[in-house]
């Protein structure tokens, strides 16, 4: 069976069934070209006509194609759903704005009509409440464009930022940023531990419920502990970076340094060793946090922070020991941590061994005097009676990354294995063979839900 058939008989049943197509809120659109060639203009076509069969259309899932600042009809279409409730942005580079670029320094390098065009895409999009706008291959998207677009989306509530270059999105960009619930900043240099403060004590970040700070190479303490401070509404904070974000000299120290009263997730991964993980672990004691409940650290450099967590009888997984990052070893020091969570919880679990074969207690049972007997208990990793739970699962089943990034939104491959899936020979024993139909290999579809994004 050609490529794209399946597809063709589905639009020609949604056009014939008009009530069918009216109740359709979700469309899966298999992958129809290997990862990294660019997107065939015959299929985006395809899904662009499968998408103007569903006029209630909510979720395009799937198939994200490269939007260049040039016209074509998946994006026209999209544009057209009024109950679009989710879409996501990948944003290339355009030969026209490239050359501009180079005689000329933005803003302006978009042109009138491109800048136009890109905001009537969102005129219709009133029920539209997660957005992702992210730079491909030097793509912009100019920082007027940004604010513009954001407050013509009356429901937005989750946006995730990736990848722009310090010319389109930066700290006063991020301060006009609409009440949001939901907040993901990744690989953004024009971020800074200014702007995060500042952006804090404005009215709209209050709201924010879920944030992720991704690569963003805070460099004070204070810029997190201001965070804390005024997101009152704060249950669940990401960061990861490389650096470790220090307290900056001559600022007096209290304890606790950093402190939430409603955060109740944590994921704290710092790469280099510093003395951000000591401080946090030291504000966790001091009841800085007293409602939170899981703590994920992939970089805890000397188990600082599953000290101060629960403890925990055995953090490996039965599905470790068929890892070869498991299989390879790690010496133990910080430099060879890294970031893969099967390293993380074989360090884990050997300071739970090691934490186990020293005594914590020594059990004495005396008659009139005579030792009878003498117990030892085994010592333990962790705090007893603490509420916090050390965890070091991804949110991607089956990842060694903790978290969820955009290549396992885009490539489509981490699915399942092969034999899961449909294999294009359910007829094999027909008579005249798997000649008489059959169609392409397709892996059994996993959902990927975007809110596992923050």
């Amino acid at each position: 069976m050609k490529s794209g058939v399946r597809l063709k008989l589905l639009r020609r049943t949604l056009r014939e069934r008009r009530a069918l197509a009216q109740l359709v809120r979700e469309i899966k659109v298999p992958r129809l070209q290997p990862e990294g060639q660019m997107e065939n203009p015959k299929t985006i076509d395809l899904v662009a006509s499968l998408v103007m069969a569903c006029p209630n259309l909510e979720r395009l899932v799937g198939f994200y194609s490269t939007y260049s600042h040039c016209f074509d009809r998946l994006t026209h279409a999209l544009s057209t759903r009024p109950r679009l409730r989710e879409h996501i942005w990948i944003i290339g580079d355009n030969a026209a704005i490239t050359e501009r670029s180079l005689k000329q320094l933005p803003p302006g390098l978009m042109d009138t009509r491109q800048t136009q065009d890109f905001l009537h895409f969102h005129d219709s999009w009133h029920s539209l409440s997660t957005l992702f706008l992210c730079s491909q291959k030097q793509g912009i998207l100019e920082r007027d464009v940004f604010i513009q677009v954001l407050h013509l989306l009356p429901a937005l509530q989750h946006l995730c930022i990736s990848s722009f270059d310090v010319d389109d999105f930066d700290d006063v960009t991020l301060q006009s940023l609409p009440c949001l619930q939901s907040l993901r900043l990744q690989d953004l240099e024009g971020i800074t531990f200014w702007g995060l403060s500042e952006f804090s004590r404005t009215k709209s970040a209050r709201c924010i419920k879920q944030l992720s700070l991704v690569n963003l190479d805070i460099t004070y303490l204070s810029a997190i502990s201001n965070l804390f401070l005024h997101l009152k509404d704060l249950s669940r904070f990401t960061l990861v970076q490389e650096s470790s974000p220090e307290v900056a000299a001559g600022d007096l120290v209290f304890q606790p340094v950093v402190a939430s009263l409603r955060l109740q997730h944590l994921h704290w991964d710092i790469l280099v060793p510093g003395s951000a993980n000591q401080n946090l672990a030291s504000s966790i004691q001091a009841g800085g946090f007293p409602n939170l409940r899981t703590i994920r650290a992939p970089s805890d450099h000397d188990g600082l922070l599953q000290s101060v967590c629960r403890p925990r009888a055995q953090i490996v997984q039965a599905s470790d020991k068929y890892s070869k990052a498991y299989r390879a070893g790690v010496d133990g020091t910080p430099g060879s941590l890294g970031r893969t969570l099967f390293a993380a919880r074989k360090l884990a679990q050997q300071r739970i061994e090691n934490a186990r074969a020293s005594p914590r207690f020594r059990v004495i049972i005396e008659e009139e005097g005579v030792v009878q007997e003498a117990y030892d208990i085994p010592g333990y990793m962790g705090t007893v009676g603490s509420q916090i739970a050390y965890n070091l699962d991804s949110d991607a089943q089956g990842s060694d990354s903790a978290l969820v990034d955009f290549p396992d939104l885009l490539s489509g491959i981490k699915e399942v294995a092969p034999r899961d899936g449909c294999t294009g020979m359910w007829n094999a024993s027909h008579p005249a063979g798997k000649k008489w139909w059959n169609h392409t290999e397709r892996f059994r579809y996993r959902a990927m839900d975007l809110g596992r994004f923050f």
